[in-house]
This record gives structure tokens, C-alpha cells and sequence, in this order.
């Protein structure tokens, strides 16, 4: 008997059902083949070249395997990307042992260099190779080389940045170091004995210079005016003299300052209303004279002004609101410099006196007696009232309560009522 139509079809209907499911699961399980990774161009970086290892194993600098990859803790380096040995390009040495010399023929090695800079590296200095002299662009020097010589230095014509600090320079004058170097833009010399005067003649490029702590003498040179991209100058703790130029608000890329612990003279310049830049002026420690001009509070970008221990006079022209907003206000140790005691606060420490009516430093009131009291003994700021000097002195004039002679006359009428009043009482008694 033939099964039913309707049967075989329903047969057929699960068993591709079954067949589906089935290959389903089996396409699940079986593995997918895992993405081929993208290949790469960038091959791995190239070893320093064996000459410059060698080179800095001479020189007793320890190194590890690849200075480039890992800097040993005394020194720190910086390599090119070039093949088939890659070459260093910047070398600072620091914290150097006794033993550390410089020899000739390590350094020609290392004539790649294009920055060599030593802290705390007290050996001697050495010729270097030509190449190497030429390819510096940044040299740095601090408390580092004995016996450095201007002249030495000078072979660096090619510097853009020069760095000596805490180490002495054999030479007199700057020129001799500067002369021929052309691209400098950044010069540091400070605590190195140097003598002579600042250079007739100074590069345009310069943007930084800082010679402080130093022997230099004489003037500022109008050349150093002439600096139009120059932003900092320190040339402070010399023995420079004379006045400071009238031009000295052609450096109008100027915002740091300082020609502290000098012998300078004269009036401040009013040409520095020119500067709009200047953050830091210290002008302490000369003998500048005239009065503390009025455009210092015009300068909006100013926080630090400090003029004390000058011979500056006159009345101070700044008003609160402008010291506020200065973070360094220093302008003790002028002697003829007072304050408008009607615009400033005598809370306001300043080190300066208040003004009397004809625009002097009020005299300190006259020392109190003890029985006056602690608190007032102790208030020294000059706080007189709005009366000036005048009424100070009416004040040093009045005496509180009754005069001596007249309270002893007083006195001594009262005890001869009192006698006269007894002897008539005795005899009315009797």
C-alpha cells in the first residue's frame, strides 16, 4: 500500500529541516582562520654607529648597548634616524666621574654632534676637532671644564646657543668670544669672572642675554639698544656705571630686566614707556636719582618693579589699585622718597614715609612712654592723619591733662585754706 501523498511530503519537508540545522552547527564549530596581520614598512631602528661607542667608552662615559635606546644615568642622548648606523646628535653629560678626559680622537668620532653640554664634569678642556667646533650649534658649560679661555670658546662660530655658568673664562672682554659667532640668538655667562667691557658691537639676532655676576665695567653701549627682538637681559652684580640710555626704549621686544647691583646714575629713562611688553624691572641696588616715573603704572603687563636702595626723590605716583596688581613692589632705601598719605594706606608696607604738604618724608612721630601701652609703642608706620605735617606738629605740641606748674600751685593753695580753715575752728573750739 503506497503511503499518502500528503505523508511524503511532510517526510520530506523535516529531513531538509535536519539538514540545515545540521550544517549550521558544524559551520559554527568548525575554526575560522585567524587575519593575516598588515605587513609594516617601518623596519626596526638602526644601532649606534660602533665608532661613536667606542668612541664614548674612551672617554670613560658608560654606555649600554645602545645609547640611544637606553642613556646611562650620566649622561642623556639624542641619535639621527640614519642607516645603516645611526649617529648622535646631542650629548649632555652630567654628574661626570674623577677619571672623565677628553681625548682628541674620541671627539673627531663624534663630530655629528649637533649639542654638547656638560654639568658637573670638571675636566680639562682640550682642542676639539674642526668638525665638531663647526657642527655645534648649542654648547653648555656649568660648573663644568677648568681653565676655559675666551679664545677657546671662540671656535664655536656656528652657535646659536651658548651656556657657561659657575665655570671661570680666561679672557678680557666679550668680543673676543662673540666676535665672529654670527647666529647667536641666546647668550648665558653669568658667574664666571668676566672682565672688561660690554662689546661696541652686538648680532641683531640675539633674544636672550644674561651676563650677571660677573667684573664687568664701564657703560651700556648703544649697540645693545639696537636689539629690536631682545626679551631678556640680566646684566645685573657687575661694576657697569654711567647712565642708562635715553635709547633704551628702542628694545621693544623686551619683557625681563634687571641692572641690579650696579653703579648706574641718573634719571630712569621715560623711554621705557615705549616697552609695552615688560614683565620684570629691577633697577635696586645703583644711584639712580630724579623721581619714580608715572608710566610704570601704565605698563599692563608689569608684575614685578623693584627700585629700592636708589637715590630717588620725589612723591610716589602710584595708586593702590596698581600695587595690587603688582606680585613685587620694592622701593625702600630712598631716603627723599615719600607717599601720598591721602591715596595709599600707611597699611600698605612700602618701606617709604608718607608725604607731608610740600611733598618730603614726614619726620617718625616722637617714641611714646611706656605707660602709653604696648599697642601704641608698637605702631611704627607713620600714621598721621590728613593734616600733614602741621598737625603732627600741633600734636607734638599738646599735652593731655593739666600742666605740672599749675597743679603744684594748685596744690599749695588748697593746703594753706585748709590750715587757715583749722586755726579758726581751734579757737572757736575754746
Amino acid at each position: 500500500m503506497k503511503p499518502p501523498p500528503l505523508f511524503l511530503l511532510l517526510l520530506h519537508l523535516l529531513l531538509l529541516l535536519f539538514i540545515t540545522t545540521n550544517a549550521t552547527k558544524l559551520t559554527a564549530l568548525s575554526p575560522t582562520p585567524s587575519p593575516t596581520p598588515p605587513t609594516t614598512s617601518k623596519s626596526s631602528p638602526s644601532a649606534l654607529d660602533p665608532k661613536q661607542i667606542r668612541a664614548l667608552q674612551s672617554l670613560n662615559i658608560p654606555t649600554t648597548r645602545d645609547p640611544c635606546i637606553q642613556p646611562s644615568p650620566h649622561n642623556a642622548t639624542i641619535c639621527d634616524n640614519s642607516k645603516p648606523f645611526r649617529h648622535l646628535i646631542s650629548l649632555h653629560l652630567f654628574n661626570c666621574s674623577s677619571d672623565l678626559s677628553l681625548s682628541f680622537t674620541a671627539l673627531k668620532s663624534l663630530s655629528s654632534l649637533h649639542a654638547l653640554s656638560f654639568t658637573n664634569c670638571r675636566a680639562s678642556p682640550i682642542r676639539f676637532p674642526s668638525h665638531l667646533s663647526l657642527s655645534l650649534t648649542s654648547f653648555s658649560c656649568i660648573h663644568s671644564l677648568r681653565r676655559l679661555t675666551g679664545v677657546w670658546l671662540s671656535r664655536f662660530v656656528n652657535l646659536t646657543d651658548l651656556t657657561v655658568s659657575y665655570t671661570s673664562i680666561n679672557t678680557h672682554g666679550l668680543y673676543v668670544i662673540l666676535g665672529n659667532m654670527h647666529k647667536l640668538k641666546t647668550i648665558t655667562i653669568c658667574h664666571a669672572n668676566l672682565t672688561g667691557s660690554l662689546p661696541r658691537h652686538l648680532h641683531l639676532n640675539l633674544t636672550y642675554i644674561d651676563l650677571s655676576n660677573n667684573k664687568l665695567i664701564g657703560k651700556i653701549p648703544t649697540s645693545l639698544t639696537l636689539l629690536e627682538d631682545l626679551e631678556f637681559l640680566n646684566l645685573s652684580s657687575n661694576g657697569l656705571n654711567g647712565v642708562i640710555p635715553t635709547e633704551f626704549g628702542d628694545l621693544i621686544s623686551l619683557k625681563n630686566v634687571s641692572l641690579a647691583s650696579n653703579s648706574f646714575s641718573g634719571p630712569i629713562p621715560d623711554s621705557m614707556s615705549a616697552i609695552p611688553g615688560l614683565v620684570h624691572v629691577d633697577l635696586s641696588n645703583n644711584q639712580l636719582n630724579g623721581t619714580v616715573p608715572r608710566f610704570f603704572s601704565e605698563l599692563k603687563e608689569l608684575k614685578v618693579l623693584n627700585l629700592d636702595n636708589n637715590k630717588l626723590h620725589g612723591v610716589l605716583p602710584f595708586n593702590a589699585s596698581f600695587i595690587k596688581r603688582l606680585d613685587v613692589l620694592k622701593v625702600g632705601g630712598n631716603g627723599n622718597l615719600c607717599y601720598n598719605h591721602s591715596v595709599l594706606s600707611s597699611k600698605i608696607k612700602l618701606g617709604i614715609a608718607p608725604c607731608d604738604k610740600h611733598g618730603m618724608p614726614m619726620l617718625p612721630p616722637p617714641s611714646k612712654e611706656s605707660s602709653s601701652g604696648d599697642s601704641e609703642s608698637e605702631s611704627s608706620d607713620y600714621d598721621y592723619d590728613d593734616d600733614g605735617a602741621e598737625g603732627a606738629n600741633e600734636k607734638k605740641g599738646h599735652h593731655h591733662g593739666p600742666n605740672k606748674v599749675v597743679l603744684g600751685v594748685a596744690i599749695g593753695l588748697s593746703s594753706i585754706v585748709f590750715l587757715i580753715v583749722f586755726l579758726v575752728l581751734s579757737k572757736w573750739c575754746r
